[in-house]
């Protein structure tokens, strides 16, 4: 079947597969994290950024900013929260935090890894999400009252994903050996 004048067929590259699937697995995490309990409103692990950091790593921030910005957008339709408060709280955070992320590609390698880029990552998310807050949800200073343990959260969070992202990197690079496992792995 030939398309009419007015019909466009799109056919999807191999790279908007590979960001469709890691988009995907993005926003599955955020709607499981949706449903662990939380302590304090917008103290949530940030499984999601896994994903963002290994896309960074492996394909670069351009791939990494549209996985992270549709997991932001997809995930907040799913959740019901489109255009809600905390739509505007996630994409503040998501884009500051794509902003120190690229920021971070020019820091030395040799001390600026996955680790380090979770842990930056996290503290500007948290500092997006509070110029939001306070701009918007919260005129008051007082919000900055919540920045020790929004600090906390993030180094601790931060810390967590990106040696999660780490290992999810170190196992897809090590050779396979002849027994299909990867070597160099601590099991």
């Amino acid at each position: 079947m030939t398309p009419s004048t007015t019909e466009r067929i799109l056919t999807p590259t191999p790279d908007d597969q590979r960001v469709a699937r890691h988009a995907a697995a993005a926003i599955v995490l955020t709607v499981a994290e949706a449903a662990i309990p939380l302590p304090l409103p917008g103290v949530k692990p940030g499984l999601a950024n896994i994903i963002t950091l290994v896309v960074l790593v492996r394909w670069g921030w351009r791939e990494a900013a549209w996985v992270a910005l549709l997991r932001v957008l997809v995930g907040s339709l799913v959740l019901g929260q489109f255009l809600a408060p905390g739509f505007f709280l996630s994409l503040a955070g998501g884009v500051a935090s794509l902003v120190v992320l690229a920021l971070s590609r020019y820091l030395p390698p040799r001390l600026f890894g996955p680790v380090s880029q979770s842990i930056l990552a996290a503290f500007a998310h948290i500092g997006g999400q509070l110029v939001v807050a306070r701009a918007w949800l919260v005129p008051h200073d007082g919000v900055f009252y919540l920045v020790p343990v929004f600090a906390l959260a993030a180094a601790l969070f931060g810390l967590i994903n990106g040696l999660m992202a780490a290992r999810l990197l170190a196992e897809h690079s090590a050779p396979a050996t002849g027994d299909g496992t990867r070597s160099g792995l601590v099991r």
